[in-house]
């Protein structure tokens, strides 16, 4: 059994613009869920994130378009990543779209849970939190 400090799962947080206030909100409801657990989000994300919920242990990596998904990508790849929540605008064009695409494929490629919408984000957690061992 791991002690109540000892991070179970590392979950990847990443949000379009538009979805920025919405991945904070998210967070802040499920803080009690998230403060055992570790975060490592992009940057301008992972800002907001732990700003509105200092408690969580959130690692801010580049922000997106700056290297910040490949980083994620690269964390995927080398079985870093448990899962990945990243919470696209479909109505936005992206100048990086190549990196965001790169690393839906990564998620796909190494089977890691990805939720790309408020709705999936919420199942998955509830599903993530309730297959953890007891900490």
């Amino acid at each position: 059994m791991k002690s109540p400090t000892t991070p179970v799962l590392t979950l990847a947080f990443v949000a379009h613009d538009a979805k920025k206030d919405q991945m904070v909100e998210f967070a802040k409801r499920h803080a009690e869920a998230l403060r055992g657990h570790r975060i490592v989000a992009t940057g301008t994300t992972g800002g907001k994130v732990k700003e509105a919920a200092p408690h969580l242990p959130v690692r801010l990596l580049k922000s997106g378009p700056l290297g910040g998904d490949q980083q994620i990508g690269a964390l995927i790849a080398e079985s870093g990543i448990d899962a990945l929540f990243f919470f696209v605008d479909p109505l936005s064009p992206m100048p990086h779209d190549v990196d965001v695409k790169a690393l839906m494929r990564l998620a796909l490629v190494y089977n890691v849970p990805m939720a790309l919408n408020l709705a999936t984000a919420e199942a998955l957690l509830t599903d993530l939190v309730a297959t953890v061992p007891d900490r």
